[in-house]
């Protein structure tokens, strides 16, 4: 089994941050959750108080003013073509995806790139609200390991965030953009 991060390795930028500024752009008036936001990512990055769990919660606020089911489809019409075409030419029908984006973010592509298995951080898409821990670190083994196990044949990431997963894989590549190294 090939093991894949999404956001910066397969899929070119940061799908939430990209959700976000698509559902401004088509829902002004989420703008209201800015101020909060911006609070919630200086106490997070600059004071270094609270989880990066409670500071996305805080962004997906936004969720409650906008119509998720509908707004996803049409954010993937649009986005979709930010699927980096090397991970097209190697996909296999038993890949993973694991992610610390949102799974009701990223289970519409997956079924429209027929990619079956998903691993990512679960977010009730209409508050917002974690039910889980934000699948990052180590929690992605620890995922792994409960839904699947076994061996990961290779793995790619673009961040050394991931590290817990290179280190149990046969092979690891890190991914720069369109350029794919061995993991050191």
């Amino acid at each position: 089994m090939n093991v894949y991060d999404f956001d910066k390795t397969i899929y070119n930028g940061d799908s939430t941050a990209h959700f976000y500024l698509f559902s401004l752009k088509n829902h002004p008036s989420i703008i209201k959750f800015l101020p909060s936001l911006l609070k919630a990512v200086m106490r997070f990055y600059a004071l270094k108080k609270g989880s990066k769990t409670e500071m996305k919660q805080t962004m997906y606020r936004f969720l409650t003013k906008i119509n998720p089911e509908t707004d996803i489809k049409k954010f993937w019409d649009t986005h979709e073509k930010n699927i980096k075409k090397w991970y097209l030419k190697q996909q296999a029908k038993d890949d993973l995806i694991i992610s610390a984006s949102p799974e009701f973010l990223l289970k519409p592509i997956c079924g429209r790139l027929k990619i079956k298995n998903l691993i990512a951080s679960q977010v009730d898409v209409n508050t917002g609200r974690y039910t889980g821990i934000n699948c990052n670190g180590e929690e992605k083994v620890r995922l792994f390991n409960k839904l699947y196990g076994g061996e990961i044949d290779e793995f790619y990431s673009d961040s050394h965030s991931d590290d817990p997963l290179a280190n149990i894989s046969k092979k690891a590549f890190i991914v720069k953009k369109d350029k794919i190294e061995d993991w050191k």
